[in-house]
């Protein structure tokens, strides 16, 4: 014990004659000193911040009503006083649909990169090699962090309880494919790695007072820092809202979007052909089959049928989330931990209402997939501000590690937003790459397929985009199909594509390699074998 405790002496213990002190009086100084070392270690590990990522589900910017670009009818008034708390980002591309998004927030990597993850068995079935594909959290619980996540898990059966996680509660959707489809009430959850449990209850409701109780502090080691994924399952579809706001928003009326039905000149061929929406007999749009379908889900209106019937849905859905993150903020302030807690909100995806046709996320425009993005941390970053800059889902993962301060455990995809959060206002040449190869990930996107099966999910083809602080620059992966230019300050709907007019061949030709550069960046090894495009001119 003895020579255990002399290795805490300080180099100058001779200087200072400790080495003369009687025996027992050395070793009660020893001690106090050890003490006072654990005391400033663990005071060092407090002054880090806290991590609450707030993840919502299909949740366009157009929701929120502090985006220019949301309907006038929008209330989030929490998120939108989270805004003023902190920075929001006007440009935000966190993924293309559910499970890629979630994975690539996991990896640090875009889908191609996410190694030995892939569909198997009943959607929506998943799985993946932990040793192939590691995931960060655990990199933070091996430097002092406690983890936790609270919601919809949707990134293979093996949730990474006790190797990523220090605490669950988790709704997984690939374990249970039979309670797949419930995204709003009777979910099957698994608690700490439990065998799971029918919980009832509003799944929103029920997140948010789980995530109060972690951060008042049950479950949670209170000498420890921690990060929290609240994964919210709202607003996906069937879109189901709180029974409390189901009269919420009684006169919604939007306008119809202008290429709601097709043809769409100067869109690829696929995007002809993709028709969620018909005019019934007033013309009115509504939406085709009656209902809403997708693989896990099949759902008639609460209101009824039309595109106006369906936004009010989906926007009363919305209106819970608005009351959780008032909620959750509150917690933090009760706690004495906002001044501590770096808050981030965002989504895994949009989703398209009528825009270029859609009920989906999946596709290359800012109406189908671009996201709400604010990042606070009061006292330590500005309030009140905007950043026009393009950011991508996966420039979220280093700048975790930044606050932290943990090196990056391997190469990720993107950069951290901490220059940016400190001066939003600066002008940035930053682009954002978003990759969409559908079920495909992994060295599984190598080569590109000509197959439609795998080639398209939801009748959309992979593709690439490459955002600018002005331009949007689209390359459908499918041979002969045109490429898309838009300029987003005169056209932000994306309804003319630039890419057929001459004068802008140039700024085609250097977007594309900028693009083919990029993917060469992030290892993207399809950049070899990319199909040859119509120029459309």
């Amino acid at each position: 014990m003895e020579a255990l405790l002399l290795t805490f002496l300080p180099k100058d213990a001779f200087e200072h004659g400790l080495l003369t002190m009687p025996r027992k009086l050395l070793i009660f100084t020893l001690i106090i000193l050890g003490s006072a070392i654990t005391n400033q270690t663990r005071a060092a590990e407090n002054k880090r911040p806290n991590i609450l990522f707030i993840y919502t589900d299909d949740q366009s910017y157009r929701t929120v009503s502090c985006y220019p670009g949301s309907y006038d009818f929008a209330q989030t008034p929490n998120i939108d006083a989270l805004a003023r708390q902190g920075i929001r980002f006007d440009a935000a591309y966190i993924g293309t649909w559910c499970m890629p998004s979630r994975a690539a927030l996991l990896t640090g990597h875009l889908q191609h990169g996410v190694q030995s993850m892939r569909m198997e068995g009943q959607y929506p079935g998943s799985e993946y090699n932990p040793n192939q594909c590691p995931f960060w959290p655990s990199v933070f619980r091996a430097n002092g962090y406690q983890t936790a996540q609270i919601g919809k898990w949707h990134t293979g059966r093996d949730n990474g309880f006790g190797r990523d996680w220090d605490y669950q509660m988790v709704w997984n959707r690939p374990r249970y494919p039979e309670n797949a489809g419930a995204y709003y009430e009777n979910q099957l959850i698994e608690e700490n790695g439990k065998p799971a449990r029918l919980v009832p209850g509003y799944s929103t409701d029920n997140y948010t007072n789980w995530a109060i109780d972690y951060i008042e502090g049950e479950n949670r080691d209170a000498e420890k820092p921690w990060y929290l994924w609240l994964c919210y399952g709202a607003v996906h579809g069937p879109f189901t809202p709180a029974k409390r706001h189901l009269q919420a928003l009684p006169d919604v009326n939007i306008p119809v979007p202008a290429d709601i039905f097709p043809p769409r000149p100067g869109k690829p061929d696929w995007m002809q052909k993709i028709e969620h929406w018909i005019p019934d007999a007033n013309g009115t749009p509504v939406m085709k089959g009656n209902g809403f379908t997708a693989q896990t889900v099949d759902t008639k209106g609460i209101h009824g049928n039309t595109l106006n019937d369906w936004v009010r849905q989906y926007h009363q859905g919305v209106i819970a989330i608005d009351e959780g993150v008032g909620r959750i903020m509150e917690a933090l302030e009760r706690s004495d931990q906002l001044e501590n807690t770096l808050v981030v909100f965002t989504a895994d995806q949009g989703i398209g209402w009528g825009q270029h046709g859609f009920r989906v996320k999946l596709a290359p425009y800012d109406a189908t997939i671009r996201s709400p993005l604010i990042v606070s941390l009061p006292g330590q970053l500005p309030t009140g501000k905007t950043s026009k800059t393009p950011v991508s889902g996966v420039d979220l993962v280093p700048t975790f590690f930044q606050f932290a301060d943990i090196e990056l455990p391997w190469k990720m995809h993107g950069e951290s937003l901490l220059p940016l959060l400190k001066q939003p206002h600066t002008r940035s040449n930053k682009t954002a790459l978003t990759v969409m190869t559908g079920k495909k990930y992994g060295q599984d996107t190598e080569a590109i397929p000509t197959e439609r099966e795998d080639l398209y999910i939801n009748n959309v083809p992979w593709w690439v985009s490459l955002r600018d602080g002005h331009y949007k620059y689209i390359r459908t992966l499918v041979a002969g199909e045109t490429e898309e230019l838009y300029d987003l300050k005169r056209d932000p709907e994306e309804l003319i594509n630039l890419a057929h007019q001459k004068r802008y061949r140039l700024k085609v030709q250097q977007l594309r390699q900028d693009m083919i550069g990029e993917l060469r960046q992030v290892d993207a090894k399809f950049v070899d074998n990319l199909p040859p495009v119509g120029t459309g001119y």
